[in-house]
């Protein structure tokens, strides 16, 4: 009888564990899938991903709502992520600061002229843009191999 109880213990253990590794493996789908949510701060619009191809072709399928796209890559080509972007305004107003979640950001700004300010591991670019009502401009940032 003792044989059995402890058995059905470790069973237990075992269906228990198998359910922890299960979900602990769903959190990297959820946050994948949540890539392609816009999100608004200071009354900007943006949207953020772009690791993977379904990540680019969700972001592309929306592009046509937003008037500026960002791209973020080293100088090799390879994509990177984590860059916080502030852009402000001709009057130096910082009107939006976010990180990017991929290589690819895109914004819905009012048409005129922006300072963009990307950072990645610790290297600021900043590039002067002007940004139309209509039509999407893309934006390249290239950073030097660590």
């Amino acid at each position: 009888m003792k044989q059995i109880l402890v058995m059905k213990s470790q069973l237990f253990a075992y269906g228990f564990a198998a359910i922890l590794l299960g979900s602990a493996s769903l959190g990297p789908v959820a946050s994948a899938a949540s890539d392609g949510v816009v999100q608004t701060a200071g009354g900007v619009s943006y949207v953020s991903g772009g690791i993977g191809t379904d990540s680019r072709d969700r972001l592309s399928s929306q592009a046509r709502d937003f008037n500026l796209k960002l791209v973020f890559a080293s100088k090799s080509g390879e994509y990177v992520s984590g860059v916080q972007v502030v852009i402000a305004n001709a009057a130096g107003k910082t009107l939006l600061d976010a990180t990017s979640e991929g290589p690819w950001f895109l914004t819905r700004l009012p048409a005129g002229n922006y300072q963009v300010a990307a950072t990645f591991a610790g290297n600021a670019i900043k590039r002067q843009v002007a940004v139309g009502a209509a039509g999407l401009r893309t934006i390249d940032f290239r950073w030097a191999a660590e």
